[in-house]
């Protein structure tokens, strides 16, 4: 049987935050966030959420209308950008230059200061995978941009440079068979 995975990044987050670095910070959705669309017909026997508050917000929601489990992981975390997180994009990128494109130039040793590297994303994010239940049903994970694209592009050999262009609008999903799982 051919259960899906889908997985949904967050809705937009509370307007002050937009030109911010928030990868691990807890920033909140606006007060008149949208509920996102799933596909027709979708309803998951697993929730899972990052636990990070614009994620719970909707995967609770979806949980409960669709009276499934609910689960908490951190592997499901956005990238931590170390002393990056809450500071102005600008302002990182005037004080470092190109050097944050480490990120996906050397990405099994750069990291922004206090940080993680991109495959440490990459890592975290394919153990929760792995370890996701077999054969029970179809699944969805309220996450982030940077575990979606960093899963997305493992499973179909992505290059690591091409996965910022993997990474779906806020509020939108792609979706993972979970017949294509890593053994």
């Amino acid at each position: 049987m051919n259960f899906k995975l889908i997985l949904l990044r967050h809705p937009p987050v509370d307007p002050a935050w937009r030109t911010k670095c928030y990868g691990r910070t807890d920033v909140p959705l606006p007060e008149d966030w949208e509920y996102p669309m799933l596909p027709d017909g979708f309803n998951p026997k697993h929730v899972y959420t990052s636990g990070m508050q614009r994620c719970d917000k909707v995967a609770d929601l979806l949980a409960v209308l669709s009276l499934s489990y609910f689960h908490v992981d951190w592997s499901l975390r956005e990238r931590n950008f170390g002393d990056w997180e809450g500071r102005e994009w600008d302002d990182i990128h005037a004080e470092s230059g190109d050097a944050m494109m480490g990120m996906v130039t050397h990405p099994e040793s750069w990291r922004p200061p206090g940080g993680e590297t991109t495959f440490e994303l990459r890592d975290r994010v394919l153990w929760w995978y792995d370890g996701l239940p077999k054969y029970e049903g179809d699944i969805l994970a309220v996450t982030h941009g940077g575990p979606i694209a960093a899963l997305v592009g493992t499973l179909n050999d992505v290059p690591v440079s091409e996965w910022p262009k993997l990474i779906p609008k806020p509020g939108a999903w792609v979706e993972v068979p979970l017949t294509s799982r890593r053994v």
